[in-house]
């Protein structure tokens, strides 16, 4: 009895913690992941302004989400990462932790590398581990940040998708980096289908196959409002069907005790659109033990004035996808804590 005592207390003492993350409520804030590759810097594509971050601060932002390419990043695939534009990122890192924000770095590249695909012969999962174990080296000192391997694969099979993200998460911790990492599902990472047998596998099956040791993770999940759920289209005719799709990406984390962030989500200012961006947001955040938080997609100083999405405020003020996001804002202040040790 003596020894199964030990044995257990050993087992306990081996094991991760539970993790209570910072809730991480903000938006995406584009422009480094614009344009055509290379191209140049502010021209082609631009990192945010140090006064954007310091304006989505001021309104109760507490993160925010950074797309950025890994061709420019990493021009040469095994190799060293640009001087320069890590030198870019850097200060927008820095900038955004100034203004009081947690940064999420975004590999903006959707499975591919200039026209590589991830998984395939020329571009094995070893490549997607090198970057990251590079950015990781680089940035493991700095612990109010986190990782998002890549946004939104949509072509790769969802088991293959897994083990290739086990090699990034692999290389992250062996560089020594404790951080939040977030990882996704293939088709978009669409939450409307999360648990659907499609034709590049099923999330919902193979995604529980993530490995971390320090078991400090969460799936980045993305839920658009219009009739295919690709946030093309002002309409929001799939409203219901958006939030449905919340509700049961929500009871599939407390079933497999994993934690999720809505990455990517919008409306347009029409009313019922509002409404649901609304009620999206809420739901995320009514379950701060299986949600770590959301980030709004369209904020952004290059966004045309019409892009449907558009945050950025006007001559007349704030836009009233902002307005929404304030009042969660401030519904939300001083309720910080995420994470299986968080309350309702």
């Amino acid at each position: 009895m003596r020894r199964l005592v030990l044995a257990l207390v050993a087992a306990l003492l081996a094991a991760p913690p539970a993790q209570a993350e910072m809730c991480l409520r903000g938006v995406n804030l584009s422009g480094a992941e614009f344009g055509d590759v290379p191209g140049k810097p502010d021209k082609d594509y631009t990192y945010p302004a140090e006064a954007a971050f310091k304006r989505l601060a001021a309104l109760g932002a507490g993160s925010v989400r950074l797309p950025f390419r890994w061709e420019r990043l990493q021009p040469a695939l095994g190799e060293g990462l640009d001087i320069m534009e890590l030198a870019r990122l850097d200060q927008a890192v820095r900038q955004a932790t100034d203004a009081g924000l947690v940064p999420i770095l975004d590999l903006h590249n959707f499975g591919y590398y200039d026209k590589r695909r991830l998984g395939s012969k020329e571009m094995p999962a070893e490549r997607l581990g090198d970057v990251w174990r590079r950015l990781a080296s680089h940035y493991k000192d700095r612990p109010k940040l986190v990782f998002s391997i890549m946004n939104e694969p949509y072509d790769i099979h969802s088991a293959e998708w897994a083990r290739i993200q086990n090699v990034a998460v692999a290389a992250i911790r062996q560089a020594g980096a404790g951080q939040l990492i977030l990882v996704t599902g293939t088709a978009y990472g669409g939450a409307h289908s999360w648990t659907s047998d499609l034709p590049v596998g099923n999330n919902g099956r193979d995604l529980l196959d993530v490995k971390d040791p320090l078991d400090r993770y969460a799936y980045d999940f993305h839920q658009y409002l219009d009739a295919d759920f690709s946030g093309r289209a002002a309409e929001c005719s799939a409203a219901q069907r958006a939030v449905t799709a919340i509700d049961s990406v929500t009871a599939w984390l407390k079933q497999h005790d994993r934690r999720g962030f809505l990455g990517e989500f919008a409306s347009s200012s029409q009313q019922d659109c509002l409404a649901a961006l609304g009620q999206l947001a809420a739901r995320v955040d009514a379950h701060p033990r299986q949600w770590v938080g959301w980030a709004y997609w369209g904020a952004g100083a290059w966004w045309p004035p019409d892009y449907i999405f558009n945050i950025e405020p006007t001559a007349s003020g704030e836009r009233p996808q902002m307005k929404v996001l304030i009042d969660r804002f401030r519904a939300t202040k001083g309720k910080a804590v995420c994470g299986r040790e968080a309350r309702p």
